[in-house]
């Protein structure tokens, strides 16, 4: 449980240091067009269902936990399956962990309408 909530608050740090560059980069130009403006909101709203469908966030990675399908734990997910996670991820908020602490799995709710499970990898050895 605690590996998720600090994968969520690095990637949140990082989804928020994004949207600073973002906003600061662009007041250094005028008429920036607005199509420029949308697909930037747009990739960042779309980061977290984009990297978990390719392995993880960087909050994921950093805290050596996945996103696997339920039905089996090997597979990740596709990314229709990530966006209903993040989609119900943020319609409920801190409520969808809530049944972490009923679930056998430790699954959120938002886990539980996806089919997701939140896996814990082994970190990889360096042999010297």
């Amino acid at each position: 449980m605690i590996e998720r909530i600090q994968s969520i608050l690095i990637d949140s740090v990082l989804i928020i240091a994004c949207m600073i560059i973002f906003s600061d980069v662009l007041s250094n130009f005028k008429n920036v067009p607005d199509t420029l403006r949308a697909f930037l909101l747009i990739s960042l709203f779309l980061y977290e269902p984009i990297a978990t469908t390719f392995g993880g966030t960087i909050g994921n990675n950093i805290k050596g936990i996945r996103v696997r399908k339920i039905s089996n734990e090997d597979q990740g997910i596709n990314f229709f399956q990530a966006l209903i996670r993040y989609f119900f991820k943020l319609l409920l908020g801190w409520l969808s962990f809530v049944s972490i602490f009923s679930s056998s799995k430790n699954r959120a709710l938002h886990d539980i309408i996806s089919g997701t499970v939140m896996i814990k990898i082994q970190p990889i050895s360096v042999k010297n």
